[in-house]
């Protein structure tokens, strides 16, 4: 039983079990009714999406520098107790089944999701490798 860690859109693979989309907002001009078909999400968790205001610090953040601030206030904003009881729960369930976490961005170095994997393995979750 693992998490994998995927870009929303792209194809599913084996044992990927549940796909979560961890994004701020849904994905433009797909109706709902086509997001999982679409290999986009089965569930939407905008909470472990980095708040409106820091995704456009995020967009910006080109060199390593402004991405360590991403980075920092990013952690910040998970240690708030929903995003951790949430962040917790995931740990756990990967103990038990597939599923996977994603979002959108093409490089996940540059992507929070990559943040999310770090938090997660953190709590001793089971993540699937790169």
């Amino acid at each position: 039983m693992a998490i994998t860690i995927v870009r929303l859109g792209s194809p599913r693979k084996a044992k990927e079990g549940l796909r979560i989309g961890t994004v701020r907002r849904p994905p433009r001009g797909v109706p709902k009714s086509e997001y999982a078909q679409r290999d986009f999400y089965d569930v939407w968790l905008p909470n472990l999406a980095p708040s409106q205001r820091l995704l456009k610090e995020a967009k910006t953040a080109h060199d390593k520098k402004s991405w360590v601030t991403f980075e920092r206030k990013f952690r910040s904003e998970m240690k708030a107790p929903d995003a951790g009881k949430l962040l917790d729960l995931l740990a756990a369930l990967s103990h038990r089944t597939d599923f996977s976490v994603g979002c959108y961005c093409n490089d996940e170095r540059r992507c929070h999701r990559s943040i999310l994997r770090q938090l997660l393995v953190e709590r001793r979750a089971d993540v699937a490798g790169p």
